[in-house]
């Protein structure tokens, strides 16, 4: 486009700054106990204030509550908001529609805010009032050039008043002639065999790239402050004791106990472990480190258990410290 096209482009898609995407939409039902139970079996949340009657009533809820993740899933409109459109669209899809038709057809989720005022319980309704809130200047991102949405969602219960708030964003971008040509190398060569996935790089930087490359060699090292000789990890520049500036490191026995830990079960992580046990180990040191427990099945795991790690390739390109069982 000319720039007096994109600008004109833009007066459009800014008009719809401020305006509604429909009639506030009320929940096709109350909040209930049947809804409550799938949404915790889906998730693997096992909390008894949810499901549980007696137990919610005996705890400080005195009731049963739904879990707050659930606040916009109660006004959500179900399959029906994913088929073809055939008749009047809401405000929304005429502005999706609208960047589209100027070849932004690219469309990325990029992050949710979400607010929790109070607990639902059965028998709440939530109605949901959304509205466009923001449209940022045009964007260069690795994707391409383009443009990020915000809507602002107020849920209201059968009151009136508020109970949560939602702020979504969303990349509207028309694909750079770079990922265009990456596509079509990958139509090309769709019968290939793909590539094994492997874990997320490091963030390496420059005040931590010393600790990851000791790693690289099999050590797992603890900064200390040349000052007062205060231990801490993360890598960090300053000593928060003394403020010193100077720091040296020890390397540790890899020895210590599980001070906290979870169990990641869904979903399944390409190139990581299944199941995948992330825990907060408390070295002997005195120092805590996040790291992956391994060699033992996950209802093994308790606070206080003692492990020893070891500095391992868990992939063809990464080494990590993982903590088995001691």
């Amino acid at each position: 486009m000319t720039p007096e096209e994109t600008t004109a482009f833009e007066a459009k898609i800014r008009a719809y700054v401020g305006r509604e995407m429909g009639p506030p939409k009320r929940g096709f039902d109350d909040v209930n106990a049947a809804m409550i139970r799938h949404w915790t079996e889906v998730t693997g949340d096992a909390n008894p204030v949810y499901t549980d009657a007696q137990f919610a009533a005996a705890s400080g809820k005195k009731g049963l509550i739904a879990p707050p993740t659930m606040l916009a899933i109660w006004a959500m409109e179900g399959y029906p908001m994913a088929l073809p459109q055939t008749g009047k669209v809401d405000v929304q899809r005429e502005l999706h529609n609208l960047l589209e038709a100027h070849g932004y057809t690219g469309v990325l989720g990029t992050n949710t805010i979400t607010e929790f005022y109070r607990d639902l319980r059965p028998g709440d309704q939530v109605t949901a009032h959304t509205v466009i809130d923001n449209i940022s200047e045009r964007k260069k991102t690795a994707r391409g050039h383009g443009y990020f949405i915000e809507t602002v969602t107020k849920f209201t219960d059968q009151k009136g008043e508020p109970i949560g708030r939602q702020v979504f964003r969303t990349l509207r971008f028309a694909p750079s002639a770079e990922l265009a040509a990456a596509k079509g190398e990958a139509a090309k060569g769709a019968d290939a065999p793909l590539e094994v996935p492997t874990r997320i790089p490091s963030p390496r930087g420059h005040d931590n790239a010393w600790w990851w490359e000791a790693i690289d060699q099999g050590r797992l090292l603890i900064q200390r402050c040349k000052g007062c000789g205060t231990l801490r990890h993360p890598p960090r520049p300053m000593c928060g004791s003394c403020q010193s500036l100077e720091w040296d490191s020890v390397e540790s026995s890899l020895e210590g106990e599980v001070f906290s830990y979870t169990e990641l079960s869904y979903p399944k992580f390409p190139g990581y472990p299944d199941p995948l046990l992330c825990g907060l180990i408390q070295l002997r040191e005195g120092t805590r480190l996040v790291a992956n427990i391994v060699g033992c099945e996950p209802q093994r795991v308790h606070v206080g258990m003692k492990v020893k790690g070891k500095v391992e390739r868990v992939d063809d390109k990464t080494m990590l410290p993982n903590f088995y069982p001691a």
